[in-house]
């Protein structure tokens, strides 16, 4: 009996030591950085005793430079399951406490086995992020580990949602397992990520950087785009991981869950057509648009400060998660440009991989032009949103309330990009170019000769407008369904997407398209 208490107490004293990570002094020095320690993260993030931790007391098996000194149970990362508003999910927290939250061979070994559950079990997979990156000690063995972990990212897109908190540094390969899962949540002023740091910076291009302004969480999300989302502090950010997942389906074979509420799936808005101005080039904030149409006028945004000239989120229509993408009058008039492009299809095929209907709605003068863009590639990034739509398999519902220009018109969910429904409202200026563009380049020598060339441009203006840049002609040819009344936009959409429920698309067998990256 003796022995077997003796056993007891041994497995609870290593349990014990395992909970304190790199010990006492390690967590007082991560709260003095105004920081939590990564099992105080877990607790705020999953359900009340719902974590379970798997390979507690792991620990690392190398000689070289003392480690076998320097040995903690975990090595330096935590990994488990549990639940999230009663939902599995599978996670892994690196645990800054230990040795920099450095990642190990054997550490790694750990996130991948956890990433193997997740897969079979088809439930999300969320990492939390504050590591040193590579631990320098293991060579190679630590670069291999994050190599493994890459391609268990790969093998997990688009059959189980991966969401990155990322908290502390990530630097070097730390980076690019954030930036293949499905969407990040970057803390400001405590979470940072670049590829090389602002020493290596300074010594190869003598540029002075904080770490802050080359790979903080405001730099990544207004100007790379890496971080979807930027959060106050670790409550905030553990908000952004919880409301995330009430959009989107455990896996790729589900829907999202229906939320049930009491907003009335008729209702209607005569107030919905005075957002859109009688100058079609004065500029109007879209989002208005957005949550006067969704359920409880509730729209959580995705990427807010980064490429913003476009719009992308979920919300809900009569209980259905749904994504949104809409151009965005406020921001370059709601022209399509190289980070827009990529915002847009990025967020289009997430919500493909997971069954959620898209929902456009258009208003744009057409792609942006100028050398900064044709020198970087809008040809090349432009095409993105157009294959996204096309792959798309998804309902998708489309409504052009403004603009709708060119090549942009197209890109945006056309009805020759397979999409299902395409609605207009009566304020829907459909055409290859605008008016006054339009009659510009085909008058040129007319106008040029004319005597009163302003008046012959302001009467061909007016014909060119009555006979092109309204939703009818493109009605009349079957690109636009339906012209509606805006303020019956809510139950229209909800309509068209209870006819799409059990939609059904198939495509040719292929190993995958190519698309243009």
């Amino acid at each position: 009996m003796t022995l077997h208490v003796d056993k007891i107490n041994e497995m609870m004293q290593k349990i014990e030591q395992a909970n304190n990570g790199g010990g006492k002094d390690r967590i007082a020095s991560q709260h003095e950085k105004g920081k939590l320690t990564a099992r105080e993260r877990l607790n705020i993030l999953l359900d009340d005793d719902s974590f379970v931790e798997l390979d507690k007391l792991t620990t690392h098996h190398y000689y070289e430079f003392d480690m076998q000194q320097r040995k903690f149970f975990g090595d330096g990362v935590i990994t488990g399951y549990g639940k999230i508003n009663g939902r599995q999910v599978c996670i892994f927290a690196y645990d800054f406490t230990v040795l920099g939250g450095t990642l190990s061979d054997m550490g790694a070994k750990k996130i991948t086995k956890l990433m193997d559950h997740a897969l079979k079990i088809g439930c999300p997979i969320i990492g939390v992020i504050d590591s040193g990156g590579a631990r320098i000690q293991e060579g190679i063995l630590s670069l291999d580990g994050f190599a493994d972990i890459f391609y268990h990212n790969e093998l997990a897109s688009g059959i189980v949602p991966q969401i990155t908190a990322s908290i502390g540094p990530s630097a070097g390969g730390a980076v690019y397992s954030p930036a293949i899962t499905d969407f990040v949540v970057m803390v400001n002023k405590t979470a940072s990520m670049f590829v090389t740091g602002p020493d290596v910076v300074k010594t190869v291009l003598g540029e002075t950087v904080s770490f802050d302004q080359l790979g903080g969480a405001m730099t990544h999300g207004t100007k790379s785009g890496v971080a979807h989302f930027v959060a106050q502090n670790e409550f905030e950010c553990m908000d952004y991981v919880k409301k995330l997942l009430s959009y989107i389906p455990q896996n790729n074979t589900e829907k999202p869950l229906i939320v049930i509420n009491n907003d009335d799936p008729n209702r209607i808005d005569n107030n919905l057509i005075n957002y859109i101005p009688e100058n079609h080039l004065q500029p109007y904030d879209v989002t208005k648009i957005i949550l006067s149409v969704l359920d409880n006028n509730e729209f959580f945004e995705i990427h807010k400060m980064f490429a913003q000239n476009i719009v992308v989120g979920f919300g809900r229509l009569n209980g259905k998660s749904i994504g949104i993408v809409a151009n965005q009058p406020l921001y370059l008039a709601g022209a399509l440009d190289i980070d827009s492009s990529n915002k847009a299809a990025r967020f289009i095929r997430f919500c493909d991989c997971y069954n959620i209907p898209i929902i456009t709605i258009v208003d744009t003068p057409g792609y942006m032009p100028g050398t900064d863009q044709e020198h970087n590639g809008i040809i090349r990034h432009g095409s993105k949103l157009l294959y996204a739509y096309c792959e798309a398999s998804v309902p998708k519902i489309t409504l052009v309330i403004g603009k709708a220009y060119g090549g942009a018109y197209i890109a945006m969910g056309s009805k020759n990009l397979r999409t299902d429904i395409n609605y207009a409202w009566p304020t829907a200026k459909i055409a290859v170019l605008g008016s006054d563009a339009a009659v510009r380049i085909m008058n040129r020598k007319d106008l040029a000769n004319s005597e009163n060339p302003e008046e012959l441009r302001k009467q061909l203006t007016d014909d060119f407008t009555k006979k092109f840049s309204n939703p009818y002609v493109a009605a009349s040819h079957g690109k636009i369904d339906s012209i509606i009344n805006p303020s019956e936009t809510r139950p229209m959409l909800i309509k068209a997407l209870d006819l799409l429920s059990n939609k059904r698309d198939r495509q040719l067998p292929r190993k995958h398209g190519n698309i243009n990256l």
